[in-house]
């Protein structure tokens, strides 16, 4: 199944997804602009766009091997972190002027310490404290985290990042929500004009390019979908639900096999856009604090937030009319182990099939996730 985009802008979508250092990201160093890389979705890109920098959400698009990470990671640590760390050993990440960490897990942390001290040349390399709760005291907890990044992000930099200019990126972000949320309606049509893995794709790119060019090509592409429809030669419609997932040829796999892929939860997908952070509060920075920790879709990293995340998920199961879900998780998250489990309990009671798969960074076994969909499709009879 293939729904072929006959559009320049997907194409510019499709480079920055497949590449690191892409060409507008180029251009807008050849013009003297600086990009800042950060890891995980729970940073605040909106500080990072206010300080008129552009944010990277890290990848390790292209890496093919962890030979010189394995030096610092064991075989049995994630492998989306020895990959970037790989790349950045062997200086794929030149083109940055610094990086963000976060305690999103372990194995990310260490990326923080690791690249400290064995990656020269990278002159700002800080790390930010993330709570696992959702109540106040942790939202007080983020907002303080926030601004102590803030001063540092302003010092190093030579830049004032005001409240105005936060409310005005804040907004900015906001803008790019909204498109994101529009492509995704149009999945919710029988025949969609856009696949799961084509969606992916554009949003990866919502990711690395600067958000004003970003939104301006979003809002050229929803045009020229708009009125389309897709061949509607689907087995059945699916949700797929993990952690990071920035590969759009590891979806084309699956609906290649007839399961078109409708929607999502995940921190490239939905949990980053389909809540909005609030522009009405006085303070910018507790309106980023009380959104990344406790207003939009969370991940298992947080606890006592499982049955919200459940019901996120088969209320969007619902909305898009899903004839099943599709887990994925990379090898050794132990967090999205335990999630999926609870989740396969919550969607068996709501009727809903689930299909568990666990996973390398880098897309291998092509052959056995083929059978493995193909028998999943047939267990739904379709």
């Amino acid at each position: 199944m293939a729904t072929k985009i006959k559009s320049k802008v997907f194409e510019q979508f499709n480079e920055a997804t497949k590449t690191l250092f892409n060409p507008v990201l180029q251009d807008w160093k050849g013009k003297g602009g600086k990009i800042l890389g950060y890891f995980c979705s729970t940073v605040p890109e909106e500080l990072i766009t206010a300080a008129g920098l552009a944010p990277f959400r890290m990848r390790a698009t292209g890496s093919t091997s962890t030979e010189e990470s394995d030096a610092y990671y064991s075989s049995i640590n994630c492998s989306f972190p020895r990959h970037c760390f790989n790349l950045a050993l062997i200086g794929e990440f030149k083109f940055l002027d610094g990086i963000i960490c976060v305690n999103s897990c372990d194995h990310v942390r260490r990326i923080y310490d690791n690249w400290k001290r064995f990656v020269p040349g990278t002159p700002f390399v800080e790390v930010m404290s993330l709570p696992r709760k959702t109540e106040a005291a942790q939202v007080k907890w983020y907002s303080d985290e926030i601004k102590l990044l803030k001063g540092k992000i302003e010092k190093h930099f030579g830049v004032k990042i005001s409240d105005e200019k936060l409310r005005k990126a804040i907004k900015l972000h906001n803008e790019t929500r909204r498109l994101q949320k529009k492509l995704y309606e149009l999945r919710k049509h029988e025949k969609p004009p856009i696949t799961g893995a084509q969606t992916l794709a554009v949003m990866v790119a919502g990711t690395a390019l600067p958000k004003e060019q970003y939104n301006e090509m979003l809002r050229e592409l929803l045009k020229e979908l708009s009125g389309k429809v897709g061949p509607g030669n689907h087995r059945a419609r699916l949700m797929i639900v993990g952690g990071i997932l920035d590969d759009p040829e590891y979806i084309k796999v699956i609906e290649d096999q007839g399961g078109l892929v409708v929607t999502d939860s995940l921190c490239f997908g939905t949990r980053n856009m389909w809540v909005e952070v609030n522009e009405s509060l006085k303070d910018p920075v507790e309106a980023l604090a009380r959104w990344y920790v406790a207003e939009r879709p969370s991940c298992p990293r947080f606890y006592g937030e499982h049955d919200n995340r459940a019901k996120y998920i088969i209320d969007m199961c619902r909305e898009f009319k899903c004839d099943g879900v599709i887990g994925e998780r990379l090898m050794f998250c132990d967090s999205w182990l335990v999630e999926h489990y609870m989740l396969g309990q919550d969607l068996k009671a709501a009727g809903i099939p689930m299909l568990k798969l666990d996973r390398e960074y880098v897309t291998a076994a092509v052959g056995q996730l083929r059978t493995r969909i193909q028998a999943f499709l047939e267990t739904m009879g379709r």
